[in-house]
């Protein structure tokens, strides 16, 4: 039986593990022909029930706190590749514990921390973030290469020679990008810091590669990867958030009111875009909703409105065959990476449950959450 909104909470997170694993097999497919690391970035997915099953298909983890680190270590059971924009000296040991790799944002963490790096007891591969100031990006909000970022070392700030200690180099330039962006943004960092590359052992290449959208040139991409290989000698690292977990799973929702607002029916649900969904308002983007489409002059127009009191907090509009009645769940879609991660319990409004539809159509309810999860927060 295929997945059924009426049969799990509301509201509720639910990813179809049938749906993460064509994912996986899609993402080990490069791995394997391009020789390289993939690893998931816990930024974009962090449902750690499945990092099992995750780390059957992809080399490991990447970590950009403490936190995320720890949380690989306990469920994947590997150490991760770890960046920040700046690290605490109080959690540095720590870092240190759950790290394989660790990038520096900055020229002065790096000699910072490198002291405590020489005088651990087993070797940590360690690299700088770089800016190559190139970045297709629209939203600024999601563009490390806009001016005055803090994100990373542009080429004025490098010698001629990595500093002593130093392995590898990271870009992160890309968000929801085929392979021809990365492409384009390959010939800025070889031209910029080829002569850099010769001397790493190590090339990551962030994120933002959305290797398992529909119509992505995987084997473009692994030709981009073989030609690093090939040219600068390297071990080449990719770290995909949103890949992993494109297209795997939804977020059910309920309606709980119909009100008519000066001519404008909105529906009021028991989530909140602001609070469960905020990319929707930041990047933004309108989520595609089961059954429903853009208005239509024949069809019922809804606006979306969500659980907060933000005056904000609402999307559309919306449009559906029969008119929406109180109690109807509603199934947004696509609704697994960049969301549970990113979840707040603004106004005290609840965090969606969080469950897996099983391969033999069960579904496992993992998680739910009540005034403690609220009252945690707080001091």
């Amino acid at each position: 039986m295929p997945f059924q909104a009426q049969n799990v909470p509301s509201p509720c997170f639910v990813m179809e593990e049938n749906l993460l694993l064509r994912n996986l097999e899609r993402l080990q497919y490069v791995r394997q022909s391009a020789n390289c690391n993939l690893i998931l970035a816990l930024k974009g997915f962090a449902l750690y029930h499945t990092f099992p099953l995750v780390k059957q298909y992809l080399s490991g983890a990447t970590a950009s706190s403490l936190n995320e680190a720890r949380l690989i270590f306990e469920e994947m059971h590997c150490r991760a590749h770890t960046y920040a924009p700046a690290y605490l000296a109080h959690e540095f040991d720590q870092i240190m514990f759950y790290s394989s790799h660790i990038t520096f944002n900055s020229l002065s963490q790096w000699e910072r921390y490198a002291p405590r790096i020489r005088q651990y007891h087993r070797p940590i591969s360690c690299g700088l973030r770089i800016n190559p100031q190139y970045s297709e990006v629209q939203t600024d909000m999601y563009n490390p290469c806009i001016a005055g970022s803090r994100l990373g070392i542009t080429r004025d700030q490098l010698g001629n020679t990595l500093p002593e200690g130093i392995e590898g180099l990271h870009f992160h330039t890309l968000c929801e990008n085929d392979s021809h962006t990365l492409a384009r943004t390959l010939e800025v960092v070889e031209q910029r810091f080829g002569d850099l590359l010769h001397q790493a052992k190590w090339l990551n290449m962030g994120g933002g590669h959305l290797i398992t959208r529909q119509g992505y040139d995987a084997d473009h991409l692994i030709a981009l990867i073989q030609h690093l290989q090939s040219t600068y000698d390297l071990q080449i690292i990719l770290e995909p958030g949103s890949a992993i977990a494109w297209q795997t799973g939804y977020l059910v929702a309920e309606v709980l009111d119909i009100i008519d607002s000066q001519g404008v029916q909105v529906a009021v649900l028991d989530v909140s875009f602001a609070a469960h969904m905020p990319d929707c308002l930041e990047m933004p983007y309108k989520p595609r909703i089961w059954g429903a489409t853009d208005p239509q002059a024949d069809r019922y127009t809804y606006r979306m409105g969500g659980m907060t009191c933000l005056a904000g907090d609402y999307i559309g509009d919306y449009a559906f065959e029969q008119p929406l009645q109180i109690g109807n769940r509603l199934v947004f879609d696509d609704m697994i990476h960049y969301t549970m991660v990113k979840t707040t319990t603004f106004n005290g409004v609840g965090l969606p449950a969080i469950g897996i539809w099983k391969k033999d159509d069960s579904f496992q309810l993992l998680r739910q959450f009540g005034f403690q999860s609220y009252k945690d927060r707080l001091g």
